[in-house]
């Protein structure tokens, strides 16, 4: 049996929790010898690797943040000596000094073995194209997708981003049958293809969408553009990469490898474990990996957890698609607003907008001003008069506000004005933080 065909994923939960036990108590004891932050926090609670004897006492130990992996830039929090780290990946932080991980021969498997799970998953086999849009370089997106292709054994399309016409020319030529990329830029080659009128030459069939957030409407408008099943993946660079937790084919939330990640959901503000199906913020322990394992790692991501079992057979907890992240949230005039609130309005709107849009927050006289910039459609833009455009605009703006609680100044402009990103999409201008 071939590794991420693995029994873990229907092994019943009293058999998985005691798997999940032993792999933590190796682990701790592992980092406090290892890892010097890990065991100066454990000392200065009281704690010693021995008084862990299973995932019951989890939530004894410390958490561990982001700002740790920039205190300790850039190898500080590794595991192993450096002669074991075989790759490094990176992701860039708001400081400007990079997050930095590293893998050993034995992660960099745990990692291929994820993805691969993810592709079987939703039904895809040696037959498939695995055409790989996320970028091919320190970032863990491009790479995580390749090795999980090559280990399932299917064909990887190693492309990486940018290139729009070259990525939409390899896709028809090459017969790419599964799609790797982030949301926004599906929708941008979505948009791309329609242009050009070679819908019908492609041959996707699945799409595998990650590394920022993206809304079920918007999941409808990828599917429809690019005549695709539309699946969510989720992962993050301190954890491992792409391949955390994945949609089967019920799309019934993510499933969270549990043999190899626990999650756990917390009160933000207060630290307390929050029961089953209650909202908050999504903490990690990695129990197998070597080169760069982490203890409760605080994600920031907010969701919810069901141990239920899925219809699909697998019994890995399922994660429910976060809502927002803790440090992504927006106050402003002292209400919480995500982003993904205002793209969830959006796309409810109709054809009269596109779903691409920015938000501009500033301060005035001490006084947040909050602004979203919405490109209208090429409809609208070519019939629309002024009467009209001001009465979509006011509208937009009362939906906003019935759903934020606060009403924005709402700007409708020219269609494909707004910047398109290969990448992440970069939907925040807060200026308050420039002054």
């Amino acid at each position: 049996m071939k590794m991420w065909q693995e029994k873990y994923e229907a092994m019943p939960r009293e058999e998985l929790k005691q798997l999940q036990s032993e792999r933590l108590c190796a682990q701790v004891k592992r980092m406090y010898e290892s890892v010097k932050l890990f065991r100066k926090r454990m000392d200065e609670t009281g704690l010693k690797p021995s008084d862990i004897k299973g995932v019951e006492d989890l939530h004894k130990l410390p958490f561990s943040y982001k700002q740790d992996l920039r205190d300790y830039y850039p190898y500080g929090l590794f595991a192993v000596p450096m002669k074991d780290i075989k790759r490094v990946h990176a992701s860039s932080g708001t400081t400007g000094k990079q997050i930095v991980v590293g893998y050993t021969d034995n992660d960099l498997g745990m990692w291929a073995d994820c993805f691969a799970r993810m592709l079987a998953a939703i039904g895809c086999d040696e037959n498939d194209f695995v055409h790989v849009g996320y970028g091919l370089g320190l970032f863990t997106g491009g790479f995580g997708a390749h090795d999980g292709a090559v280990r399932l054994g299917a064909t990887a399309i190693p492309i990486s981003a940018g290139n729009t016409q070259r990525q939409i020319q390899t896709m028809i030529d090459f017969g790419s049958t599964v799609l790797c990329c982030t949301p926004s830029y599906a929708m941008y080659l979505g948009e791309a293809i329609e242009e050009m009128g070679l819908k019908d030459q492609l041959k996707l069939k699945v799409g595998i969408f990650g590394a920022e957030p993206w809304t079920e409407e918007m999941r409808a408008q990828i599917e429809e553009k690019l005549n695709l099943k539309a699946y969510d993946i989720y992962g993050l660079s301190e954890i491992m990469g792409p391949g955390v937790s994945f949609e089967c084919e019920y799309q019934c939330g993510m499933h969270v490898n549990e043999d190899h990640f626990i999650p756990e959901i917390i009160d933000p503000d207060t630290g307390e474990v929050l029961p089953e199906g209650e909202w908050g913020e999504l903490v990690f322990t990695t129990i197998t990996k070597e080169g760069f394992p982490l203890i409760r790692y605080r994600t920031r991501d907010i969701c919810s957890l069901t141990y239920e079992k899925c219809k699909c057979g697998r019994t890995f907890v399922r994660m429910r698609k976060p809502q927002g992240r803790t440090d992504d949230m927006l106050i402003i005039r002292g209400v919480n607003v995500f982003p993904s609130q205002i793209e969830e309005v959006l796309l409810k709107v109709g054809e009269t907008v596109t779903p691409n849009y920015q938000i501009v927050v500033d301060r005035e006289n001490n006084t947040d001003t909050f602004l979203v910039n919405v490109e209208m459609s090429e409809e609208l833009f070519s019939d629309g008069s002024i009467k009209k455009i001001a009465a979509v605009e006011k509208s937009i703006s009362d939906k906003l506000r019935s759903t934020l609680g606060i009403g924005p100044k709402v700007c409708l402009v020219n269609p494909k004005s707004i910047e398109r990103s290969e990448g992440k999409a970069k939907r925040v201008i807060d200026k308050r933080k420039l002054k």
